[in-house]
């Protein structure tokens, strides 16, 4: 009966979590459009990498199908912690407190926006990539693939939102924390392959990066096909982030309401 409960709570923030994003179709457009224009300048600007000897695919724009869907989780993750962020400089998350329900429900419906986002981005990209001419060399199948990992992904990226907003209590420093993910993005091997990556210090970045994992394994899915240890390292390090960051965010909120 518990867990019942526990479940009509955190689909309940879920909804409003959902509803709250659905109507600022300012964030509904960042979300969705400044990946795309990214993705889409990128792919122009860098299309003579593809010439360089060693490079994976003829195709810069299949190779770089796997940055809008990054940077989408990212744009999810900051939203979300943001909105969190707000909830508690409102005092929403105090007057929750004064309720039966339970403040990790907070958390749980939170993510489960989260999620339903990447969600949705993921099959937006998905269709708009392939409109676009991204070959998806894994097929259906691996489309299928390309959904679960992002979403994965958003939910990691989430749940570092989620402890900066619970730390902090502000929107302002959450939203202040976008320009570091965006680095730690282009600090992978998001532009080019680890192994033609020239400069030392840039390629071992890149090695010890976990996004260049995330990255490397939706990219095989497009330009390779069925690669084992691309997808074992893919979907390992994003397992390992969402087990984290929800672990952090859970502690975080048990230090907050104490």
């Amino acid at each position: 009966m518990r867990g019942s409960a526990f479940l009509t709570e955190v689909l309940a923030i879920a909804r409003r979590s959902t509803l709250r994003t659905l109507r600022q179709p300012a964030v509904i457009v960042s979300a969705l459009l400044f990946p795309m224009l990214f993705f889409s300048i990128n792919a122009n600007g860098l299309d003579a990498a593809s010439r360089i000897p060693g490079f994976p695919t003829d195709s810069y724009l299949d190779f770089a199908f796997a940055f809008p869907l990054i940077q989408a989780s990212l744009f999810g993750a900051i939203t979300a912690g943001a909105d969190l962020a707000r909830d508690i400089e409102s005092g929403f998350f105090d007057r929750l407190s004064l309720t039966p329900m339970r403040p990790v429900a907070l958390l749980g419906g939170m993510l489960a926006g989260v999620v339903a986002l990447g969600l949705l981005q993921g099959v937006v990209f998905l269709t708009v990539g392939l409109l676009m001419g991204v070959d998806i060399s894994s097929g259906v199948g691996g489309m299928f693939v390309i959904v679960l990992l992002t979403v994965l992904v958003a939910l990691g990226f989430g749940g570092i939102g989620a402890i900066l907003a619970i730390k902090t209590g502000s929107v302002e420093a959450v939203e202040s924390a976008f320009p570091l993910f965006f680095i730690a993005i282009f600090m992978s091997s998001i532009n080019l392959p680890r192994d033609l990556i020239e400069q030392d210090w840039f390629r071992f970045i890149a090695t010890v990066n976990p996004i260049s994992y995330l990255v490397e394994g939706i990219r095989s899915l497009v330009i390779t096909g069925w690669d084992a240890q691309a997808l074992i390292l893919g979907f390992g390090f994003a397992l390992a982030i969402v087990v984290v960051a929800i672990g952090g965010a859970a502690a975080s909120l048990k230090t907050r309401v104490a």
